[in-house]
């Protein structure tokens, strides 16, 4: 009796135990939900306040739990470009935003063409009467090109303004694998198609050289132009072409330097910041020592909440490297956004289809899937217009092809037209630690692909025979689309990129604009009244485990930022580890063709860094 007793106990106590867990498991569910969630009630007469605190991307990416429970770094902070351009859209004409304030003190970057958006958007608030604000201790290319519409520029007196435009070294491994004794076994269509140079090469080829350096040049002259535009005060030419003696000149003071040159207005520190804005629209409640009376972007967003309405534009959002199978926001899965198509199509009354894309292909099977998704919508006799962002090449321009109408921003990255397939073998790396193969075969494919022993001629022949079919497909695809011969079509493939000007000069695109263009095409041809519809986002949703842990982090809980130049050229460092990791895992982890542009990562958003990813992280995972 005295043991069932003591059993019991144990019992009861358990089950105590599990129900406090629970209780305890429920209302931290319920905080981070309502966390979460902005609360428009902050809403209050003052600044707009844009806290642009990591990249800014077409799509975020969910937090994954698992990462997030287990890391000891926190990932990435990513700010929807929409939200941004929508909130400065509403700050027009709402009357309790006196001014706007941009504060890039921790701001890690976005693609040339997603922040030329923004910039038309801060333009438009400057028009409708209210003043622009920028702060930063660091300016670099991307944050500046974002200042530049500021009514007036700040800066931390520490800080400065390192311009450097686009290019740089690229990292090749074929010595690396050499001396490893692996080989990749790589087939491939297009003489610019040069995504896996880095496996078969130890320097950039000529053809790749000459693609690359035509676009630079293209962005790089468009950066110039509308940062030109936006400030014509701002004395460039000698931080450009001769920076060391620029730096000298002013005794390594870059902050004297920036302002000297006109790049800045003001030098002052974040409290002498505050201060001034407080000057023009007063105080915050809490009278913070630099703090002014603001309503952040969320807070803005959740008062007017999402459009309801008229008809249904349709907007989904093709964004990342496309992917087979299924995935979460910021991940371009092709069953997954395939299916969201097909089920806005069978469940919601669109009117038109706008597909935003903003990647550099992948996939050749997840990009079918997706571009057959959207033909559907055309068989529905339902308006398609593509809005091209930052990339939509190969993969993503594949998926693209189904338009009535594609746009570009002339600093979109496009074309890639072609396809590749590598797959590694070890036969030299094993040979040397006296690994040997044999074997004995009942046809020439027999065990084919053959990593032990090489691949076999035959098997070379028929993945190299498929991969050119698979470019033929590519071809004839874009040839009805665009309505031109294969033949012409392939005088502009070949796997060569373009930016989106001299894309549209090929007839790769239709017309130049971004987002607001594209919807107001569809609305057109829709037969709709200007004011008559609202977009309807076709996303997938948020899963519950990933909005509770979002909810649950504290609010400014993100990978650390580089705030001024020498932690920007440490966060250079870390990135280029990370790509370095990706290309290695690249190697073993593709499944299938691929229609993909590796070199395009140049010219996205700089890539948001997981937990765990410094360099020592990065490399040991390389070598395991």
């Amino acid at each position: 009796m005295q043991f069932l007793r003591v059993s019991w106990k144990i019992l009861v106590g358990l089950k105590d135990l599990l129900v406090l867990v629970f209780l305890l498991f429920f209302f931290l569910a319920i905080f981070a939900l309502l966390n979460a969630s902005p609360n428009p009630a902050v809403v209050r007469d003052g600044a707009l306040l844009l806290k642009l605190d990591g990249v800014i991307s077409e799509q975020p990416a969910e937090v994954d739990p698992l990462t997030a429970l287990t890391s000891s770094s926190m990932p990435t902070g990513e700010i929807r470009q929409r939200d941004v351009v929508r909130a400065l859209k509403l700050a027009e004409k709402d009357t309790r935003v006196k001014l706007v304030v941009v504060d890039m003190e921790r701001f890690m970057g976005g693609g040339q063409a997603s922040l030329a958006a923004i910039g038309n958007s801060l333009e438009a608030v400057k028009k409708a009467g209210k003043p622009v604000y920028a702060f930063a201790t660091a300016y670099t290319d991307d944050s500046y090109q974002l200042a530049a519409h500021a009514t007036q520029i700040w800066m931390d007196p520490l800080g400065g303004a390192m311009i450097t435009g686009p290019g740089g070294s690229q990292p090749y491994y074929k010595g690396l694998l050499d001396q490893l004794g692996v080989k990749a076994n790589i087939y491939r269509v297009g003489t610019f198609k040069s995504a896996v140079e880095p496996y078969m090469r130890t320097e950039q080829s000529p053809e790749s050289k000459m693609a690359i350096k035509g676009v630079y040049d293209e962005v790089w002259g468009q950066w110039k132009a509308g940062v030109a535009k936006a400030r014509p005060q701002a004395q460039l030419d000698r931080m450009l072409t001769d920076p060391a003696g620029a730096v000298e000149s002013a005794k390594g003071d870059l902050g004297q330097l920036a302002l000297s040159s006109r790049l800045v207005d003001k030098l002052g520190d974040r409290i002498a910041f505050g201060k001034f804005i407080a000057g023009k629209v007063g105080a915050d409640d809490k009278k913070t020592t630099g703090g002014f009376a603001h309503t952040p972007m969320g807070a803005l967003l959740a008062s007017y909440g999402p459009a309801t309405a008229g008809a249904q534009i349709g907007v989904v959002t093709i964004a990342g490297t496309i992917v087979d199978g299924e995935g979460g926001p910021g991940t371009a899965a092709g069953d997954t956004v395939s299916g969201l198509i097909y089920d806005a199509l069978d469940n919601k009354d669109l009117k038109a289809l706008v597909v935003r894309v903003d990647s550099p292909g992948g996939s050749v099977t997840a990009s079918e899937k997706i571009r057959l998704a959207i033909e559907a919508a055309k068989a529905k006799k339902i308006p398609v217009i593509v809005s091209m962002a930052n990339l939509a090449a190969s993969g993503g321009y594949w998926i693209s092809l189904p338009a009535d109408v594609i746009f570009a921003d002339p600093a979109t990255i496009t074309g890639s037209i072609g396809i590749f397939g590598v797959i590694p073998s070890a036969e030299a790396g094993l040979a040397k630690i006296g690994v040997n193969a044999d074997g004995v075969k009942t046809t020439p494919l027999s065990g084919e692909p053959d990593i032990l022993n090489g691949f076999s001629p035959e098997f070379d022949r028929v993945a190299q025979s498929a991969i050119e079919n698979g470019y033929r497909q590519f071809l004839t695809r874009v040839a009805t689309a665009r309505k031109k011969t294969p033949e012409q079509v392939d005088a502009v493939a070949q796997g060569r990129v373009w930016a989106g000007g001299t894309a549209r000069q090929l007839g790769l695109v239709d017309r130049t604009g971004g987002m607001h263009e594209a919807l107001a095409e569809a609305v057109k041809r829709a037969g709709l009244k200007p004011d008559g519809w609202h977009a309807e986002y076709i996303e997938p949703p948020a899963s519950f485990a990933g909005t509770l842990i979002s909810g649950l982090m504290p609010k400014r809980a993100q990978a650390a930022a580089p705030m001024d130049i020498f932690a920007q050229a440490s966060w250079q460092q870390q990135l280029l580890f990370q790509r370095i990791s990706a290309d290695l895992n690249m190697l073993t982890g593709v499944r299938g063709a691929q229609a993909k542009c590796l070199e395009c990562v140049d010219f996205g958003a700089p890539a948001t860094a997981k937990a765990d990813t410094g360099w020592f992280a990065m490399l040991m995972k390389a070598l395991s």
